[in-house]
């Protein structure tokens, strides 16, 4: 009996450890097939040849750190001149900066809409989402908010495939024209994060969560001042 008892006592302890041992293997498994069916499923929307990207009714430039001084750090600023250039170019009519001014003291939008006039685009041609708190939502409000169709999105190579994902996968006809990843990004820290948000989308875009805010209806083909605030 004693010997029977043992036997038993052996097989349910290699249950759990056989079942630990499974979800482990389908967990890893399932995060590397999201990770390349997320750049596969994209790829061809996505081009560093501006003569191969269709017009669209606005230019996406997707926000970042910004600094105290109202200032935009490097990686905003490739965001802005490769958004720049789409405009210039006559790719959209539109420019919508989508980022974080959740708070009286930290304002993305802004800080962007800024370095633009800067630069000579006219004020009403800027639209600032304030409520774009990270990619998803940003792309919701586009297409919810903006009533945006089609779009062209500015933002680094190590987040452009996540970006246009996202923006597709909500029924918006969306292009990728990614600015040059640079080392002063701190490239390392970013493709690890990177590859952990390509998860959290993958599941967001099934689950359909809402964003933090949503709001009125403003039709990017109107007037951007509008947006201020």
């Amino acid at each position: 009996m004693k010997k029977i008892l043992k036997l038993l006592n052996k097989k349910y302890i290699k249950i759990p450890a056989i079942i630990i041992t499974v979800l482990f293997v389908l967990g890893i498994a399932s995060y590397f097939l999201i990770q390349s069916h997320i750049i596969n499923s994209t790829k061809s929307y996505i081009s560093k040849d501006i003569t191969a990207l269709p017009e669209c009714d606005a230019v996406m430039i997707l926000g970042a750190l910004v600094y105290s001084d109202t200032s935009v750090s490097p990686i905003v600023a490739d965001r802005l001149e490769y958004g720049y250039e789409l405009y210039t170019n006559g790719k959209a009519k539109k420019i919508l900066i989508s980022g974080d001014h959740g708070q009286e003291n930290y304002d993305e939008v802004n800080a962007m809409m800024n370095y633009l006039l800067e630069k000579g685009v006219p004020r009403e041609d800027i639209f600032m989402d304030h409520a774009g708190f990270n990619t998803y939502d940003s792309m919701y409000r586009a297409r919810d908010i903006f009533q945006i169709e089609t779009m062209l999105i500015s933002t680094q190579d190590f987040h452009i495939n996540r970006a246009v994902y996202i923006a597709r996968s909500m029924g918006i006809d969306a292009y990728g024209y990614p600015c040059e990843d640079k080392s002063i990004y701190k490239m390392n820290y970013l493709n690890r994060r990177e590859r952990l948000a390509r998860v959290k989308a993958f599941v967001e875009t099934i689950t359909k969560r809402k964003p933090k805010y949503l709001g009125p209806v403003i039709p990017i083909q109107g007037n951007g001042i509008v947006t201020d605030g």
